[in-house]
């Protein structure tokens, strides 16, 4: 299914529009992330454990909101969002969100 940050797709129109669309996780650090973080801190460079879990959950987010799109008969969703939130200290909820639509066949 296609997916796009714009509000339309160039060259296709949007025959229908069929609502909202979302999908959400939260996630958890592990604390040994935490211990790898503090010491990579002192040297820098990327924190690969903290970005590894930002992007697991940014797929299963994008996953579960196309998932609901399949369901509502959409070919695309437009205008995708991502949000982030702070749940407690050491989880964090990630959001996709946006419009399910249906396309003209091309």
């Amino acid at each position: 299914m296609l997916y796009v940050t714009t509000p339309t797709i160039a060259g296709r129109d949007i025959v229908e529009t069929l609502g909202l669309v979302r999908g959400s996780t939260v996630r958890a650090k592990h604390v040994g992330t935490d211990i790898v973080a503090a010491l990579k801190q002192i040297v820098g460079g990327e924190l690969q454990g903290y970005s590894s879990l930002i992007a697991g959950a940014r797929e299963q987010a994008i996953d579960r909101m196309l998932k609901e799109a399949k369901v509502l008969g959409a070919n695309a969703v437009v205008a995708v969002r991502l949000e982030t939130s702070a749940i407690t200290r050491g989880a964090s909820e990630l959001v996709a969100y946006g419009t399910a639509v249906r396309l003209a066949t091309p």
